[in-house]
């Protein structure tokens, strides 16, 4: 009769066996399921469930389990290399066959070893022999296989490592519940009866693994060894100290009583297995381990072949699909320094920086100006690389506060400020996140990323140079087609003059000669208005200013649309400005019909008139659907970009430009969903009289002295 704990043991061999040929069943013949080692799991899923199989129908000791075991680890490992081969990148992989084919033979082994224990079966002490020398195998074998385990992982790119998680993960719990098992075994020349019950349980929770990750198979597998040797010697360290480590305690736990001790080393074994999949995924072991390699055994940190291929390929990456070249130039520096996200600040047209992309870093909180034109002209008259780490520790004292501000400091994910300088100009500063292993920068980063910088500045200067040349372009178009409007309404001007002149001779009726003669003059001098206006369109501001009552010029303006939208004006407080009244007017008249296309009929837009510390303040208020934050940095004020179609997108650049004309400023704040509003700040008669009396004094003390 079997006991309850038997029953049990082999109803988990039983229903992991089944649930493997379940999943080598569906890897073998469903579409969903892609990827270079599909067929290999499937078939080492089979081989593991035929081995299960065998050890619930023909018992452990058996001669065909212990066949379909080797069998088993064969096939597992065939799988690990059709990982790593994917699109013939497996031809790239010299050093990883030798490793296999190594590995391979160890296990081929295990058949000598069970011809070697049949043909000696009666001599005294043979047995003991070939079980040391099994057992040794096997431990090699496990060794190997988790440092190649580790390497395909390691050396996968980003996006590799999505799909190999799961697989690399369900190897590693086989081969680590292996190496703990024949560990044991070896020290305490036998197998131990309850591991090997247990064992069941690592390759249900492998199947689990390989069930979630090859139904999710799809990525692009890139190895990239980066000092693949150095590397993988250091991995096999590692897992060998863990090896040692693990053998003396489970020795000494020996020393315990044998039931009680076997209970004791099964629950280390779970523990150790936990503690070595927890912690040897880890990003930022791997970041320690990079670090400490790249310092204690190579002359340089950096391998500056493969950091210039990733950077060239990084920048270099077209298509639709992929990032803008403002986000992956903060990408290419972040990758040379394994930064997990970066911003890039460049230049603004009222002077300091802004933000201009992100990487990775969505909750960055940055201000409008992010760094001001002091800090800005510091970064590029120094070309400082500044280890905000150092600042915060108070021991670099030679940046200056204008170059670090408080945003920056607060934010504890930022690490290093990478200045962008082409031809000694700052094109923008990368703002660099923190990596997971933190470290001091040194000369070797300084000088890296100093040429990085000027490389990516000259790529960034080369997109704002062609971002000129077609603006340029598209404005010389421009041009022409109001040169062909100006002479059409040239010749309109001079046939409607001819015709007021015909008119006055040989009209009939006195009446309607009169009524035909004033309207005609009066369309005739609009003509030549617009003519004058469209004369000097590019100059602005070239015209005598004379003092203008802005409440009336709003009036006159609220009058223009009052059979067309409603237009209101709130409040009016006195204000005289010294201004061309035609340019301020046309300004306005710009900003209102764009608050009116961008409100429904029904919401009124609204002026507003008031005084403020010596200047007027007209603003003008719509409630339509607003603008977003990068709209208004990027496009709102740049010419040709209209959100109408067909549109010139020239309304607030001209409105800007004529403001700016007449001594003024215009300023915008709009919110997605609830409205926008300008701001036109004039300086009023008496601001404006007052400053010209101090300048004319000036120049008078100025002429005296001389």
């Amino acid at each position: 009769m079997f006991s309850l704990w038997e029953m049990a043991v082999y109803l988990a061999y039983l229903v992991t066996a089944c649930a493997a040929v379940a999943l080598a069943l569906w890897l073998a013949t469903s579409q969903r399921a892609q990827g270079p080692a599909i067929n290999a799991c499937a078939a080492a899923l089979f081989c593991s469930a035929l081995w299960a199989f065998s050890i619930i129908g023909l018992s452990r000791s058996n001669m065909a389990t212990g066949l379909l075991a080797i069998v088993s680890n064969l096939a597992w490992l065939w799988m690990l290399y059709r990982l790593f081969d994917h699109d013939e990148r497996n031809l790239s992989l010299g050093p990883i066959r030798p490793v296999v084919f190594s590995l391979a033979f160890v296990e081929l082994m295990q058949f000598a070893l069970i011809a070697v224990r049949i043909r000696f079966a009666e001599t005294g002490g043979a047995e003991v022999l070939v079980m040391q020398f099994a057992f040794s195998f096997r431990l090699l074998f496990c060794i190997g296989a988790l440092v190649l385990v580790h390497n395909l992982y390691a050396g996968a790119s980003a996006q590799a490592r999505e799909t190999l998680r799961w697989p690399a993960i369900g190897l590693a719990v086989l081969w680590l519940y292996d190496l703990n098992l024949y560990t044991v075994a070896y020290l305490d020349g036998a197998l131990p009866a309850l591991l090997l019950d247990l064992r069941s349980l690592a390759l249900a929770v492998a199947v689990f693994l390989f069930a979630m990750g090859t139904v999710r198979t799809g990525g692009e597998l890139r190895f990239r060894p980066s000092r693949s040797f150095a590397f993988q010697s250091f991995s096999l360290l590692l897992i060998g100290a863990y090896l040692a480590v693990m053998v003396v305690i489970a020795q000494g736990l020996a020393y315990m009583g044998s039931d009680y001790g076997r209970m004791l080393q099964a629950g280390f074994i779970l523990l150790a297995s936990v503690i070595a999949l927890t912690i040897l995924p880890s990003s930022k072991l791997r970041g320690w381990l990079r670090v400490t390699l790249s310092k204690n055994l190579f002359q340089h940190r950096y391998d500056y072949r493969a950091e210039w291929l990733r950077f060239t390929e990084t920048i270099g990456r077209a298509g639709p699909q992929s990032a803008p070249l403002p986000e992956r130039a903060v990408q290419a520096v972040a990758d040379i320094t394994d930064s997990p996200a970066g911003l890039l600040l460049t230049p603004r047209e009222e002077g300091g920086l802004s933000l201009e992309a992100r990487w990775q870093w969505p909750d960055a909180d940055v201000p409008a100006e992010a760094i001001d034109t002091l800090g800005a002209r510091f970064l590029a008259e120094n070309q400082f690389i500044v280890d905000l780490d150092d600042l915060r520790a108070g021991t670099a004292d030679n940046v200056p506060l204008v170059a670090t501000p408080h945003w920056l400091m607060e934010d504890d994910r930022s690490w290093a400020l990478v200045p962008l300088l082409h031809y000694e100009r700052l094109v923008g500063v990368v703002v660099l996140a923190r990596p997971s292993v933190a470290r001091r920068l040194d000369w070797e980063d300084f000088d890296l990323l100093r040429v990085v910088g000027r490389q990516l500045a000259s790529y960034l200067a080369e997109r704002t140079s062609q971002d000129a040349l077609g603006e340029a372009q598209r404005f010389d178009e421009f041009n022409r087609r109001i040169a062909f409007v100006m002479h059409d309404i040239k010749n309109l001007a001079s046939q409607l003059s001819l015709l007021a002149g015909n008119a006055e001779k040989h009209a009939e009726k006195p009446e309607f000669r009169a009524d035909m003669i004033l309207t005609l003059r009066n369309s005739t001098d609009k003509l030549q208005a617009l003519l004058t206006r469209l004369g000097r369109y590019g100059s602005h501001g070239g015209k005598e200013r004379e003092s203008v009552e802005l409440g009336e010029l709003l009036s006159r303006i609220v009058s223009q649309y009052r059979n067309k939208h409603s237009v209101v004006m709130s409040n009016a407080e006195a204000c005289h400005v010294r201004a061309d009244a035609d340019g301020l007017e046309q300004a306005l008249v710009h900003l209102v019909q764009n608050a009116i296309e961008a409100s429904t009929t029904d919401e009124p837009v609204h002026l507003n008139l008031r005084r403020k510390s010596g200047q007027a303040v007209i603003e003008v208020l719509d409630s339509g659907e607003g603008m977003s934050p990068e709209f208004i940095r990027t496009k709102l004020f740049k010419p040709f970009h209209s959100s109408k179609s067909g549109g010139f997108g020239i309304g607030a650049f001209e409105a800007r430009e004529l403001v700016r004309g007449m001594g003024g400023r215009l300023e915008v704040e709009s919110r997605e969903g609830l409205g926008t509003r300008f701001f036109v700040h004039l300086p009023l008669s008496e601001a404006a009289d007052l400053i010209e009396k101090i300048n004319e004094q000036n120049r008078q003390q100025i002429d005296e002295v001389a």
